[in-house]
């Protein structure tokens, strides 16, 4: 265990007062300690548990991170073991929803959510590679979720994005981002619809010259990847132009990169790979095509 406490102490430090994965146990730098995760969203850091545990399993990482000054609350979050395991505030007062900092940018997150706390840590690099590229662009962000990538897209000089999400509420809150970040003025627009139901209402603002697709892996009732991506990659054309960009997002550990530039080569010759990456350092894995891989591909002048 002092391995781990040796390892969030670099992670917490690195930080520097920004949001982080302090200890990716998923990743299996830690064997049996693959079902842990810890996330630090300051002033808070959340112990999720992929397996039945209790926290007296972790008591030693939970005391350290009670001795650390700037840890004010530690929240423990058991993840998918059914409708008995509730959420715990193990230290500290912990608010319902607070803000944290990431690449300069504000979110808006929630420590004592069931589930997803409103902002992905992996996705950290994704979000710069968007900013990075973003200006000028009129940008199509699909399953939008709170609208991280929308707020880092403006913040890189984006000309309009429009965000889509079945989800009013998370929408409303990717308008809250927006606000966090002075960015009240700028054309951003959101559709609360299913995009495989709703092209027509998407392809309206078009053609886009950057589409970011980052669904989920598996959400019975609106989206299973194996069998709705090719859906969504089928339409790029109509949604494109000659030179646009698309940045493809999958975070299934089951799939390798390959299931993605598989369906890309079979259905899209017309686009070209890029470039792809993964998570940041904060997120360490045995080999880039575990976790998040995000592929970065581009139109060409002419389709086939």
């Amino acid at each position: 265990m002092q391995a781990i406490i040796d390892w969030m102490a670099q992670q917490l430090s690195a930080a520097n007062g920004e949001c982080r994965r302090l200890f990716h146990g998923r990743g299996g730098m830690v064997p049996g300690y693959e079902w842990l995760v810890i996330d630090w969203l300051p002033p808070v850091a959340i112990v999720r548990a992929y397996k039945p545990a209790t926290p007296g399993d972790v008591d030693a990482l939970v005391d350290w991170l009670g001795q650390q000054p700037e840890v004010e609350g530690i929240v423990w979050q058991p993840r998918g073991q059914g409708g008995d395991a509730e959420v715990a505030v193990l230290r500290g007062d912990v608010a319902q929803a607070h803000e944290v900092v990431e690449s300069g940018l504000r979110y808006r997150v929630n420590a004592l959510a069931v589930q997803n706390s409103g902002l992905f840590l992996d996705m950290r690099p994704g979000r710069q590679w968007v900013r990075e590229h973003a200006e000028g662009l009129n940008v199509l962000n699909l399953f939008a979720y709170t609208c991280a990538f929308s707020v880092a897209a403006i913040a890189g000089g984006a000309r309009r994005v429009v965000n889509v999400d079945m989800s009013s509420r998370s929408l409303s809150q990717g308008r809250q981002n927006h606000r966090l970040n002075d960015q009240d003025e700028a054309d951003v627009r959101y559709l609360a619809v299913n995009v495989l139901k709703s092209w027509s209402r998407v392809r309206k603002p078009g053609p886009y010259d950057l589409v970011i697709i980052d669904p989920p892996s598996f959400q019975p009732g609106s989206f299973v990847a194996v069998n709705d991506y090719l859906k969504v990659l089928r339409r790029l054309p109509e949604l494109t132009s000659p030179g646009s960009r698309v940045v493809l997002c999958h975070n299934d550990p089951k799939e390798t990169r390959d299931f993605l530039e598989g369906l890309m080569g079979e259905n899209l010759p017309g686009f070209v790979r890029l470039e792809g990456f993964g998570a940041g350092e904060d997120f360490p894995e045995p080999g880039e095509q575990q976790g998040l891989k995000v592929t970065v591909y581009q139109r060409e002048e002419r389709l086939a």
